[in-house]
């Protein structure tokens, strides 16, 4: 069953920066290649932070100057907030990356999975670990956090699955409906794209269905010659109200997908079959 098209197809070779809109790619087991390949590590706090911690991550952007292999990560071109160019390779880039977001880091590149102490979360900003789960997910004190069970176990001690610069999974899609119908609904925020990082946006063609990714959870979905699995819904995070760019920092946008979705927009997805994609292809749910 045909669900909608490939409207946008994002990577974003530096985790929390803004990425790159791309026309096609070939898929790979493990993703897309080059997203997330590269990661700050805080060095007040300890561990690799995205900007859940680190907000001002989200003014600076990273683009792959040639295409990246399928593994490992290759040098990116980062574009500070000044307008100004630095390489992943440069000898600056820590001292110009630190002094862009006000805080010391160190950019790291994918670590093999065995490097568990490069995975380790940091240390938290606050004692109380409620407190500290309800800054991470931006919630109010009468707001349920997210049911983080849904998650693989290991992502409570690490930052990300160790081996890689995800949150949890390695593919995130959303729906053109979704955000159409959350404008809709608050009409006094902006539910722009560029808050909700996904790597596939869909075009969708079921009408008259709010939040249609709801109904993908557990399912298959073909994607041109890809075919991926998609896992878990995706419970947001206080990224999603940060200002960056022409975008004004808005704690409405959690106050309102709270009341809304329950604080959920758009879905994980795993790779069961790797295949080029591109923009415009058909979206369909297999059986």
């Amino acid at each position: 069953m045909q669900i909608g098209t490939l409207k946008e197809l994002r990577r974003y070779p530096v985790k929390s920066m803004a990425g790159e809109l791309l026309e096609q790619l070939d898929l790979a087991a493990g993703g897309i290649p080059g997203d997330r390949a590269w990661a700050v590590r805080d060095e007040v706090l300890g561990g690799i932070r995205g900007a859940k911690k680190l907000p001002g991550l989200m003014a600076l952007a990273a683009r792959y100057p040639s295409f990246p292999a399928a593994e490992g990560s290759r040098p990116a071109e980062i574009t500070l907030p000044d307008g100004s160019t630095v390489m992943t390779s440069d000898p600056e880039i820590n001292e110009r990356i630190t002094k862009a977001i006000d805080h010391p880091v160190s950019l790291w590149p994918l670590l093999p999975a065995d490097a568990l102490d490069h995975y380790r979360r940091g240390a938290p900003t606050h004692d109380d670990m409620l407190e500290e789960l309800r800054a991470i997910f931006g919630r109010e004190p009468d707001e349920p956090l997210p049911d983080l069970s849904i998650f693989p176990p290991e992502i409570m001690e690490f930052e990300s699955p160790p081996g890689t610069y995800f949150d949890a999974f390695p593919l995130l899609l959303l729906s053109q409906s979704s955000l159409d119908e959350m404008q809709t609904r608050v009409p006094g925020s902006r539910f722009d794209t560029r808050r909700f990082r996904p790597n596939f946006l869909i075009s969708d063609t079921q009408e008259g269905v709010a939040f249609p990714e709801q109904e993908w959870q557990g399912r298959r979905i073909q994607v041109g010659e890809a075919i991926v699995q998609v896992t878990v819904e995706c419970p947001r995070c206080v990224m999603v109200t940060h200002g960056f760019d022409d975008l004004q920092k808005d704690p409405g946008i959690m106050r309102s997908l709270v009341k809304e979705t329950g604080g959920i927009l758009g879905v994980y997805a795993t790779v069961e079959q790797p295949g080029r994609v591109k923009v415009g292809d058909s979206i369909e749910l297999l059986p």
